[in-house]
This record gives structure tokens, C-alpha cells and sequence, in this order.
């Protein structure tokens, strides 16, 4: 058996092929261009989205030994992909990245409106989100949502192209309308953003009884493989890389360490309690009495992940590693290794101009180095922005509420032995690293797994196909050291949050 895993990233579409035993045999990247049309908007062309994932799919197809008997997809979030009738774009895709709707934000923020979505749904409302996208429109194109039929996301966009179905995956829908106890669109959400006459774009919310459906023969004859090929819509990226990693149970969290370091910990109800930051995203669902024209899963319950996306990542280490004149980033994971853990001054990793959202949500977070002086070097400094990312990794995993056993770690940053052993004494949890590459992929594999009746549930499927790599052990030593960092990291930002205020007020 062989299977066609597909990770639809925001720059990169990834193809990859899965043997029987959930190995990566076949990888194959194309990328896609961000448009920029203007300052703070972010677009794709949709077609173009498209036809880069079948061309990799079809260079997957000819490599592997034998025809695949699974096709599954993950791909980006949030953002607003609007369709036709006969589904077609009316219009490029606006993505989560983009920024136009900033000031639908903050003036739903001046009143009230996103702490009261919170405590509905536990998601945090941005400018990419479809409800700020949906209400800009309306303001300003109110021509395009009249020829729509339909508001995806990029997955729900690949469903369509692929089986012709238009629908959502309960992940994607999660923010920000979906009411997380129910699994069903809240009416109160739509009306609380005032798009009441947007509600007739959001597509049939779906979930694991009904992610998987036949390849349609227009999508068979473009890609290569026989029609009625079993396609599953795996959750979005976000959640699809946690099942990769195998975070799916009670008690585990996913760090990915990328452009944004995001940590997820898996629930089993959600926390609409405590400072509004972060997604509420559902992982998976329980529920195995749907009828097959339910237009949601309501009264389903199942297990949901506590998102903490933050705007500081790998690029404060691509930063740090350019200040300090180093050739890469592993250079400067060698020279934090040479200093002792905890021994320099506290870095506050806040470096993104749009300040940061998660676990806290302040547009003037910036960051500060406390307590730099002459005796301290390159070391102590790139040790510093180390341990400074590292803090906020636990401090996304102490906003959860969860008790959090094992923290799992992907992506770029995973290739420092250094940073992956601080952040198990950090946050005084075991950090595991798995074999997987694309782990994106992997979680779509998995979920094509258990939606195709292959797999009873995730954590079985987990079980069976996810390789444990590298285990990182916290020392007690450090970890008791960088427990009182911790407690001064949140003393100093506390410090610090009246001075990013009034820096802000004089660039304005």
C-alpha cells in the first residue's frame, strides 16, 4: 500500500509519499507566490495554489512503486477564499497573513467585542481571520461577496477542486465561528460581528465521520490517478502537524519551531477563561450519529488543541545570528552552548513589528535585553535570545491550563540539539523529536488513516506510524534555575509593558 500525503503551506506545496509502514519515500516541493498588491495585503491566485499541488502530486505518482490507494491534504488556514457557483474564484484568495481589515479589528476591540467572542469560542480574532476579511469586504467590495457563493480556506478550496464538494473541516472552521462545545456555526458569533448577511458564504462544516470523499474525474484526469480514489481533508496545518508529531492525547503539546514558535496542547473541553489570546482549534470529533445532509455536527464533542501562535520565531534567531556576525543559525545554537544555562541577561523576544499575540495579545511588545553589562559576551548573548524563545514556549504551555507530560518539537528549529535540550529543561518537560521531515504530511497521512476506516482513531494510527527520533531529558538542575528565570521573565515583561506604550505613542 502506498498513499499521496499533500501539505499546502503558504509559500511551499509539499507532495509526499507514504509506504505501508508510514515512511517518507517520495518528497516534492513546488512553491507559490504571496502577492503584495498593496501595503499589508497578502493574496494568492488561487488556480496557481492549485496547479502547483497537482503537479506534485503528479511527480509523487510516477515515482512511487505502486498506485497509491490514498490521497489526503492538509494545507494553511484562516484567510478568506472566496468561490462562484460553479467554483470558481471571484477573485484572488485574501491569506491569514493579510492586513487590511486591522482596523475592523481594533475597533471591534475598542468595543469589547473580541473578549466577549473569547469567552464564547476561545479564539482571539486578527486581521486574517474570515470574519474581519468578510466585514472589510462588505465594506469595500461588496460586489465580490455578491457574485460568492462560497467563503473557504485553502483546504476547503484543494476539497473542492479535488471531489467537487464544497465544505469545511471543523479545524478550519474553529475560528472564528464555530462554537467548540457544539461543533456548529454560533448564531450569536455572526451576529456579534455583524455579518448576519455573510452567514449564506459559510460552507457545511464536516468532521471525522465525513473528511473523506471520492476523486472526482476532472481532478483523476489533472492529476494522473483513477477516479473515485478515496480523498480525505485532513485538519489544517496547524492541528494536522500536532497528529504528525503525536500530540493527540490528553496531555501532550506540539512546539513548532518556525517563523512563529506555536504551541498547542491538547484538551479535552475548551478554556474560554483567563487573558484572550490564541485559537480554540478542534482536533477531533466523536460523534458517529450524523445523517449524511447534517449541516453541522451539533452536540458532537471531541478533543480540541489550545493554539499559541506567536509573532516571535526562528526569525529573532536569524536576527541574533546577523547582529552577532555569524554565518547561521547553527553557529549561534554553538556559541549559546558554550555559556551556562541561565548565567546572562533575560531576553524579552518581542522583535516582531506588529508587537506579539500569544499567550498575550499587546501591537507594542518589543524586545528588551535586561541586565546587559561589560562582562558579558557573544555567548551569554546568544544564549539569551535561546533561552528568551524558550521562556515564551512556556509560557504558551502554562496559559493552556493543561498538565502538559511530553512536549513534541518540529520544524527548522529542531535541528539545534542545544535549543531542543533548553527547552526540555525550560519547561521541565521530556522534548521529543520524531523522524518524519514533513510532519505536516504525516498528519494528514494519519488522519487519511482513520477517516478511511484503516485506523480505529488517531492515537492508534500514532502508535503504529509515528517514529520517536531524539529524547531530550530536563536535568533537574537546569530546569530549577530556569524555573526562577521564568517567574523574572514574567516580573521584567510586566516592567516593560508600560515602556512599549509609550514607544508606541511616539512613533504614531
Amino acid at each position: 500500500m502506498t498513499s499521496i500525503s499533500i501539505d499546502a503551506g503558504t509559500t511551499a506545496i509539499k507532495a509526499v509519499g507514504h509506504g505501508d509502514d508510514g515512511a517518507e519515500l517520495v518528497v516534492v516541493r513546488r512553491g507559490v507566490k504571496v502577492a503584495r498588491p498593496r501595503p499589508g495585503w497578502a493574496e494568492q491566485d488561487m488556480g496557481q495554489v492549485w496547479a502547483a499541488a497537482a503537479e506534485a502530486v503528479r511527480e509523487v505518482a510516477a515515482q512511487l512503486p505502486e498506485a497509491p490507494d490514498l490521497l489526503a491534504f492538509t494545507s494553511q488556514g484562516d484567510g478568506c477564499w472566496l468561490i462562484d457557483e460553479g467554483g470558481e474564484p471571484t477573485g484572488p484568495a485574501v491569506l491569514w497573513s493579510d492586513g487590511r481589515a486591522a482596523g475592523v479589528v481594533d475597533n471591534w476591540r475598542d468595543a469589547g467585542v473580541l473578549d466577549t467572542a473569547f469567552r464564547l469560542n476561545g479564539s482571539v480574532t486578527f486581521p486574517g481571520l474570515a470574519n474581519a476579511i468578510l466585514a472589510w469586504f462588505a465594506e469595500h467590495d461588496p460586489d465580490r461577496l455578491a457574485r460568492s457563493s462560497a467563503a473557504l480556506t485553502c483546504g476547503g478550496w484543494m476539497f473542492q477542486r479535488l471531489t467537487g464538494l464544497v465544505a469545511a473541516d471543523e479545524s478550519d472552521a474553529s475560528a472564528p465561528f464555530l462554537d467548540p462545545r457544539t461543533r456548529a456555526y454560533s448564531p450569536d458569533l455572526i451576529a456579534m460581528f455583524g455579518l448576519e448577511a455573510q452567514a449564506r458564504l459559510l460552507p457545511v462544516v464536516v468532521g471525522d465521520e465525513r473528511r473523506a470523499a471520492p476523486l472526482g474525474a476532472r481532478a483523476a484526469a489533472e492529476l494522473g490517478l483513477p477516479a473515485g480514489l478515496p480523498v480525505v481533508m485532513a485538519p489544517y496545518d496547524v492541528a494536522a502537524t500536532a497528529i504528525g508529531a503525536g500530540a493527540v492525547t490528553i496531555g501532550t503539546a506540539c512546539t513548532i519551531l518556525g517563523t512563529t514558535l506555536c504551541t498547542e496542547v491538547v484538551r479535552d473541553e475548551p478554556d474560554t477563561a483567563g487573558e484572550p489570546a490564541g485559537l480554540t482549534v478542534a482536533l477531533d470529533s466523536s460523534r458517529k450519529d450524523a445523517a449524511p445532509n447534517d449541516t453541522a455536527f451539533t452536540g458532537s464533542s471531541g478533543r480540541i488543541l489550545r493554539v499559541y501562535p506567536t509573532l516571535a520565531g526562528t526569525e529573532v534567531i536569524d536576527w541574533a545570528t546577523t547582529m552577532l556576525g555569524l554565518d547561521s543559525p547553527q553557529a549561534l545554537s554553538d556559541l549559546a552552548g558554550l555559556a551556562a544555562p541561565a548565567a546572562g541577561p533575560v531576553f524579552l523576544p518581542y522583535l516582531s513589528p506588529a508587537g506579539e499575540r500569544a499567550p498575550f495579545l499587546d501591537t507594542a511588545a518589543r524586545g528588551t535585553f535586561w541586565g546587559l553589562s561589560l562582562e558579558h559576551g557573544r555567548e551569554q548573548v546568544a544564549r539569551a535570545v535561546f533561552e528568551g524563545l524558550s521562556l515564551t514556549i512556556k509560557d504558551c504551555v502554562a496559559a493552556s491550563g493543561a498538565a502538559v507530560t511530553e512536549l513534541r518539537l518540529c520544524g527548522g528549529g529542531t535541528g539545534s540539539d542545544v535549543w531542543c535540550q533548553m527547552i526540555a529543561d525550560v519547561t521541565g518537560l521530556p522534548a521529543v523529536r520524531t523522524q518524519d521531515t514533513e510532519v505536516g504530511a504525516k498528519g494528514a497521512f494519519l488522519s487519511g488513516l482513520v477517516a478511511t476506516g484503516a485506523e480505529p482513531d488517531l492515537a492508534s494510527a500514532v502508535d503504529k506510524y509515528v517514529r520517536e527520533g531524539d529524547r531530550f531529558t530536563p536535568d533537574p538542575a537546569a530546569s530549577e534555575r530556569y524555573a526562577r528565570l521564568y517567574e523574572e521573565f514574567l516580573d521584567l515583561r510586566a516592567i516593560a509593558r508600560p515602556g512599549w506604550r509609550r514607544q508606541a505613542d511616539r512613533r504614531e
